[in-house]
C-alpha cells in the first residue's frame, strides 16, 4: 500500500468547512462509531482511497440489478441479467480508467468478472423480479432534522403497495453477518427508515437485507420507537462529531476492521503520523 501524497490531498472548501449544518450518511455516521479517526480522513481531509475489488463488485453488482428492472417484467431473466454484467463493467472503467488495474492478469480478470455474475443469478433465486414493480431504485434521499443536523443516502430500492406500505431493500453482495453483528447491517436500513418516515410520514412496513453469496433474505419490520432511537444516535453522533470538530481531536479506535483500513500509515495506532489537522477550515 502506497502513503497518499499529502500536497496532494483535496481539503474542504471554506464553505465546506464553516457550514454549521452537518451532514450525515450512513456510511460516514458508521465510520464515525467505528473509528473516529476514519471518519476524519474521509470526511475532512478526504484522503484518496485505492479502489478495492470487493467495493468495485459491490458497485457493478448493483449497477446491473438496478438495469434489470429497465426491462419489462417478462424479459427479466437471469440470463438476460448476467448479460448485463460486461457492458456495466465496461461502464464502470470507462468512468473509471483505474479500476482496470485492479487486477495482476486477465485471468484474475476474468474469475473476478464471472463471480459478480454468480451473485447476479443467485439473485433470482431470492426474488422474482418479473413480479415487483419497484416505486424507486437508487433512490437519493435527504432530510433536515433541524438546522444542525441533515440525513442524506442512496436506497437500493423502494417497493410500495397499492396499500401504501413501504419496503426498503438493499442488496449486499458480502455473506449474511453473525448474530453480532446483525444490529449493525440494520442500522443503514433504520437510517433510511427513519428519512422515510420524515419525509412521507409513514413508518417503512418491511426493511430487507438481500444477501446475494449467501443466497438468504433477512427481513425486519421496524417501530417508530426504534425509528426514534435511531434518530437520538444519530443526533449524538452528530454532537460528538462537531465537538471533535472543533477540537480536532479525531481519536483512533483499533480493532478488527484496522486490516481493511486504507489509512493505517497515517494512523497514531499503527505508528503513524496524520496530516496536519485543518483548523482554519472547520
Amino acid at each position: 500500500m502506497q502513503t497518499p501524497i499529502l500536497d496532494e490531498v483535496r481539503r474542504p472548501t471554506a464553505t465546506e468547512g464553516n457550514g454549521m449544518q452537518l451532514a450525515l450518511s450512513p456510511s460516514r455516521a458508521a465510520d464515525y462509531k467505528n473509528c473516529p479517526l476514519l471518519y476524519r480522513f474521509r470526511s475532512i481531509d478526504r484522503l484518496p482511497e485505492p479502489p478495492s475489488a470487493v467495493a468495485t463488485k459491490g458497485t457493478l453488482v448493483h449497477a446491473v440489478l438496478d438495469e434489470v428492472f429497465n426491462a419489462p417484467a417478462n424479459l427479466r431473466s437471469p440470463a438476460a441479467a448476467v448479460a448485463l454484467v460486461q457492458p456495466a463493467w465496461q461502464t464502470l472503467c470507462e468512468e473509471k480508467p483505474e479500476l482496470e488495474q485492479l487486477f495482476a492478469s486477465d485471468t484474475e480478470a476474468a474469475e473476478w468478472l464471472s463471480s459478480a455474475k454468480a451473485l447476479v443469478m443467485g439473485y433470482f433465486e431470492l426474488e422474482d423480479p418479473q413480479r415487483l414493480e419497484p416505486e424507486a431504485r437508487e433512490i437519493f434521499l435527504e432530510v433536515e432534522l433541524d438546522d444542525t443536523l441533515k440525513l442524506r443516502g442512496y436506497v437500493d430500492r423502494l417497493d410500495v403497495t397499492p396499500a401504501g406500505e413501504i419496503r426498503v431493500v438493499d442488496y449486499k453482495t458480502g455473506a449474511v453477518p453473525s448474530e453480532a453483528f446483525e444490529a449493525k447491517a440494520l442500522f443503514q436500513l433504520k437510517f433510511y427508515a427513519l428519512m422515510i418516515w420524515k419525509t412521507r410520514g409513514v413508518v417503512p412496513k418491511q426493511l430487507r437485507l438481500v444477501y446475494l453469496r449467501s443466497k438468504q433474505v433477512l427481513d425486519y419490520a421496524p417501530s417508530e420507537q426504534e425509528l426514534l432511537n435511531c434518530e437520538r444516535l444519530l443526533r449524538s453522533l452528530a454532537r460528538a462529531i462537531t465537538a471533535a470538530k472543533q477540537s480536532g481531536k479525531f481519536l483512533p479506535r483499533p480493532g478488527r476492521l484496522c486490516s481493511w483500513c486504507p489509512h493505517q500509515q497515517l494512523c497514531p495506532a499503527h505508528g503513524g503520523t496524520p496530516p496536519p489537522y485543518p483548523y482554519d477550515l472547520v
